[in-house]
């Protein structure tokens, strides 16, 4: 399939479908007349690829990930114990974003907070 079928097959764009390909995430076969030619199982790397991206994954992890994905149903399981790993510690990085994230909310709600306060009193007195 070309990839305007993938793409409607995927609900990914196009360009997008280049990006992964350009990140050697997919590797499609090229016809002499340069056009790129998917298979089917190109369809389900696509699904996976979407859902490691959802799940806080750069392409760089994904690229080295991706071999040792299975589909579990609706959801990927890795078949590679180093790659389970790598997993776990992206997982740890995401929850220090997380955390840090957290962090900068509560200033900035307490900041908001601050400033409502000031702009009450400045209302009250003017």
């Amino acid at each position: 399939m070309f990839i305007g079928e993938l793409s409607k097959r995927t609900s990914v764009s196009t360009r997008s479908l280049r990006y992964y390909e350009q990140q050697g995430l997919l590797r499609p076969q090229r016809r002499v007349s340069g056009y790129r030619e998917f298979d089917e199982p190109d369809v389900a790397t696509v699904r996976r690829i979407r859902i490691l991206l959802e799940a806080g994954l750069n392409t760089d992890l994904i690229r080295e990930v991706l071999p040792c994905m299975a589909d579990e149903g609706a959801i990927l399981a890795p078949t590679c114990e180093e790659m389970a790993q790598d997993l776990k510690h992206e997982r740890e990085r995401l929850s220090r974003s997380i955390e840090q994230l957290q962090a900068a909310h509560t200033m900035l709600s307490s900041i908001i907070h601050a400033g409502d306060a000031i702009t009450a009193r400045v209302g009250r007195n003017g």
